[in-house]
C-alpha cells in the first residue's frame, strides 16, 4: 500500500490538489508559527524556511511518518507580498500588480520524523496581470476572495480574470506545485506508478 503523508496545512486548495491526483493523505493540526520577516532574505530561502517551520510544528505528534508543509508568496520588485492585513492592504497590493509581471514562489518541505530524512525544494512561476481599474480592484476586494491569499488574489477562482499570462507551473500559483512535489515524493519512495495504481482505491 502506498504511504500516507500528513499535510501540515488546512488550505482547501492544497487539499483539493492532493485529492485530485490521488495521494493518500491526512491533514494534521500544527501549532501557530511565527514566519520569518518578509523584509529580509531572498524569496527562495524565505519560503523553504517557513515550510520547514510549519513541518516542525507537528514534531511532537505521535504516530506520524511523512509530513509535508508548504509556503507560498508573491514576489514583486524585491517585496514579498503575503496575505493582506486588511482591505486597504489588499487594494494596495493589487494596484502594485496591475499590468505588471510578478513571481509566485512556493517552498516545500517533506520530512520523516521516524527516520530523520528530510527533503526540500521550491518552484517559481511568473505571472502577468491585466491592467485593472480602481473600481475593478475595489469590487474584487469586496468579494472577500483576496483576504486569505498571498498577493491578494486566487488564480483558481475569481482572480483568474485578473491574470493575462502565466509562465511556468500553474499549480504553483494555486499553492502546490505538483511537478516539484513529485520529485520530493520520489525521494521518499512514493512514485507515480504506485500513485496511479492506488488512484481507484483512494
Amino acid at each position: 500500500m502506498i504511504k500516507k503523508i500528513y499535510l501540515a496545512s488546512k488550505s482547501p486548495r492544497r487539499i483539493r490538489l492532493l485529492k485530485q491526483i490521488g495521494i493518500p493523505f491526512e491533514t494534521i493540526e500544527k501549532e501557530e508559527v511565527q514566519e520569518y520577516n518578509s523584509e529580509v532574505g531572498d524569496p527562495v530561502e524565505y519560503v523553504i524556511l517557513n515550510a520547514k517551520k510549519k513541518a516542525e510544528s507537528v514534531l511532537n505528534t505521535d504516530g506520524i511518518e511523512w509530513v509535508l508543509a508548504c509556503d507560498t508568496i508573491v514576489y514583486y520588485k524585491g517585496e514579498i507580498l503575503e496575505k493582506p492585513e486588511n482591505k486597504n492592504d489588499a487594494m494596495r497590493k493589487l494596484r502594485m500588480l496591475s499590468n505588471e509581471w510578478h513571481e509566485v514562489y512556493t517552498g516545500l518541505y517533506l520530512c520523516n520524523y521516524m527516520t530523520g530524512d528530510h527533503y526540500d525544494g521550491f518552484e517559481v512561476t511568473r505571472v502577468k496581470f491585466s491592467e485593472l481599474s480602481d473600481y475593478e480592484i475595489e469590487l474584487y476586494v469586496e468579494s472577500g476572495e483576496p483576504m486569505d491569499k498571498a498577493g491578494a488574489y486566487g488564480i483558481q477562482e475569481l482572480g483568474a480574470m485578473l491574470v493575462e499570462r502565466v509562465d511556468g507551473c500553474f499549480y504553483n500559483v494555486v499553492g502546490l506545485p505538483i511537478g516539484r512535489l513529485m520529485l520530493l515524493l520520489e525521494k521518499a519512495s512514493i512514485n507515480r506508478v504506485d500513485i496511479i495504481k492506488n488512484f481507484k482505491n483512494f
